[in-house]
């Protein structure tokens, strides 16, 4: 199912004003089992498992296995399938693929160049999400404009030309604040490093703490500049 662009546009004029648990129906009833949400297990997307789980408890969420992640996201995928009696599918690199970029790379080639760091995203995420959106229509992301510079402009409604596929933001409007009101009112399970200075979460070499007042981002690849700290999931 493919959209034009004036559709896209006409869904963000319908939509604008709707609350996410709205948008998340609308599209979840529309689509049926051919939308899913790709969940990195931030926030966000634990805000969104849980509206899209009040909606229909069938509803398909999966998240990627980079091989780098924290000890504390594997055991927030733990607690969430067993908080929602879930079973939530889990992505991970194809092994031949990944053993020859660490044989020819080397095991942190990504502090070496921009390019290096796209290429170990390539293996270990994008790679992975690509089997991930096989049969999909659309896909869910937990995507806020208020993130960073390079979300600034993204759309409730997009059309991804790389993938064939509708994505739909139902959070982009919300501020962090509204996020964490959501998680504590609806006692939603988080990361626990979210109380450790750890706004943005993502494989371990390549995630720090950040210090108060700073860009919730800016913990994410730090010693790149901030218009490529981005590893390909959402280039438009």
């Amino acid at each position: 199912m493919s959209y034009t662009i004036e559709e896209i546009e006409e869904l963000n004029r319908r939509f604008e004003r709707e609350e996410p648990d709205v948008v998340l129906r609308y599209f979840m009833e529309k689509h049926g089992s051919k939308i899913a949400l790709s969940s990195s297990l931030s926030i966000e997307d634990q805000t969104l498992t849980d509206m899209m789980l009040k909606i229909d408890q069938q509803a398909r969420i999966f998240t990627l296995d980079t091989g780098r992640l924290f000890p504390e996201t594997y055991q927030l995928i733990d607690k969430t399938t067993q908080r929602y009696n879930i079973k939530m599918e889990v992505f991970c690199p194809q092994a031949e693929a990944l053993q020859r970029f660490v044989y020819e790379q080397g095991i942190n080639p990504f502090y070496d160049s921009v390019e290096k760091r796209h290429a170990c995203c390539q293996v270990r995420k994008l790679e992975p999400l690509s089997r991930a959106f096989q049969g999909l229509e659309a896909w869910i992301c937990g995507l806020r404009q208020a993130q960073s510079i390079t979300r600034s402009d993204m759309k409730l409604v997009e059309w991804d030309d790389r993938h064939g596929l509708l994505k739909i933001n139902p959070l982009i409007h919300w501020s962090e604040e509204q996020v964490w009101a959501y998680i504590k009112s609806n006692h939603v399970p988080y990361n626990k490093l979210h109380n450790e200075g750890f706004p943005s979460i993502g494989c371990e070499p390549c995630t720090r703490a950040v210090k108060p007042g700073e860009d919730i981002r800016s913990g994410r690849w730090w010693w790149e500049s901030p218009e490529h700290r981005e590893c390909g999931l959402h280039r438009r």
